[in-house]
Formats: C-alpha cells, sequence, structure tokens
C-alpha cells in the first residue's frame, strides 16, 4: 500500500489527532527513512538505512533557519501551531546535533509563539544516552513509544535493528520520572503469515504492569489510521476496544488520549 515521507524540514501545520494543530520538523534526509526501528505498520514505508551520519541530513543551521521563516511567516498571518512536532521521516533523535536543535527551536518558541509546545514522538531506543535524556527533559511532551512489554511482540511489531531488551526500556522510562508520555499503537492481523495481536488478555496484562511501573504523565492509545508497508493484513482495533484499554489505564490513576 501507498506509504509516503516528508520531502520538507518544516511541514504544515496539520490537524493532528493526538497533539492538535502541529507544525512538523523533520530532521532526516526527504528521500529516504533512517530509523533504528522497522515497524510493520510505519507510514514512511520500510527502513532500509539506521545510519544517521550521511550528509543528505539537514543540518542545525538549516533546521533553524526554516523553522525561523516558517514561525515568522505564521506570526504575521496570527496562525500559531498548538505544538511544534518532531517527527518526519524516521527517528529524530539519531540526528547527531539533536539536543542543539532542541535548544535552538526553545529560542524560536518563545520568541514567537511562546504559548506553543514543543513535542518529540521517539522510539524510546536512545532515551538511556544522558545527552538525549536531557534534551527529552527540555520539552514539553517528550513522547515515547512502548508497544508491548514482551520481548517478542516488540520484535516482531517494531522489527528493531538494535538491541532492545524491554525490561532495560521500561527502567529507563522510568527514571523520567513521570516526565513523559506514553504512545502504544495496537493492531492485529497477520504478518508473514502469522497472526499477530497485542491486545489479548496476556498482553494487556503486562503491559498495563510496565504503565502502572513507569508511571507517565499520559498514554496515548491509537491504532493504525494510514496505508502500512505490509500492505493490507494489519487490522484497525475498534475504538470502542481502544477505551477499554484506556479505562484500565484510568484505573491506575493515569490519564489516558484515545485516537482510533
Amino acid at each position: 500500500m501507498a506509504t509516503f515521507l516528508f520531502d520538507k524540514i518544516i511541514f504544515g501545520p496539520v490537524k493532528s489527532r493526538r497533539l492538535g494543530v502541529s507544525l512538523g520538523i523533520n530532521l532526516l534526509p526527504s528521500n529516504r527513512k533512517i530509523c533504528n526501528f522497522n515497524c510493520i505498520y510505519c507510514e514512511c514505508g520500510w527502513t532500509h538505512n539506521s545510519d544517521a551520519s550521511g550528509k543528505d541530513l539537514p543540518s542545525r543551521k538549516e533546521v533553524y533557519d526554516a523553522l525561523d521563516r516558517k514561525l515568522s511567516s505564521m506570526k504575521k498571518k496570527n496562525q500559531g501551531p498548538d505544538v511544534i512536532t518532531y517527527a518526519g521521516n524516521g527517528e529524530p533523535t539519531l540526528h547527531p546535533e539533536f539536543p542543539g536543535i532542541i535548544d535552538d527551536s526553545r529560542i524560536l518558541r518563545d520568541k514567537y509563539f511562546p504559548k506553543a509546545r514543543i513535542a518529540v514522538l521517539s522510539n524510546s531506543t536512545a532515551i538511556s544516552k544522558p545527552h538525549i535524556k536531557k534534551a527529552l527533559l527540555k520539552v514539553d511532551q517528550n513522547i515515547l513509544k512502548l508497544d508491548s512489554a514482551f520481548d517478542l511482540t516488540v520484535k516482531i511489531h517494531n522489527q528493531p535493528r538494535v538491541n532492545v531488551k524491554v525490561d532495560k526500556l521500561i527502567r529507563d522510562l522510568n527514571d523520567f520520572k513521570g516526565q513523559l508520555i506514553i504512545q502504544t499503537l495496537f493492531l492485529r492481523g497477520k504478518f508473514k503469515g502469522k497472526k499477530i495481536d497485542n491486545t489479548t488478555k496476556e498482553e494487556l496484562n503486562a503491559w498495563l504492569k510496565a504503565i502502572n511501573r513507569i508511571r507517565p504523565a499520559e498514554v496515548m492509545i491509537y491504532t493504525i489510521s494510514r496505508d502500512t508497508p505490509d500492505g493490507g493484513e494489519l487490522a484497525k482495533v475498534p475504538l470502542a476496544e481502544l477505551k477499554h484499554i484506556a479505562s484500565l489505564v484510568n484505573d491506575l490513576g493515569i490519564k489516558t488520549q484515545v485516537s482510533g
């Protein structure tokens, strides 16, 4: 099925299911995806390269200048974003200048739209690195992925290209001491001829234990809404089921946001 890449550093603003009016920032090349995950549901398609040292990455200055121009233009039109979101063609924390870029975006946000939030959508693989964690703690919403509490499910759903042990990942997420948002994508169907489903009783019980251990400020619960690289064998989880999962999280005293 058709997937897509973002062809500019700045994209949008767009109406986000989870964030409101979002001005997107892509720190990765416009012609290829760079990620250390290869999620079977990714709207940007399959990962063919996880090396973020290439010359086709936008520089810190290029990102600064592009964001400055866009925010200046939006200010003149009195069209402020709710949030400035780091997402794009892969994993934003892989950019070698990520911490400095975050500092720059805070300066520009404060200059043009001080009430706007800054968000980072991350797969959580780099959060144990002190400089990445420090940068993430500077943003308003560091939105970190945890699709399952089981190594095997993560291996199938996210297909990490680096060594990921879920128990360590949960410990690293817990180290944020609540200053994070967990995002979890629920889906079911078939992949490579085998049934997949991270909404089973066993999956949910383990995931809820992990959420209770991490104690995030919020949990974003969602399902696929766009084309996936694997084609038509992946299925959305019905909104009613997502809301039920959210209620289980609410019972832990943690707020949720559901996108069907």
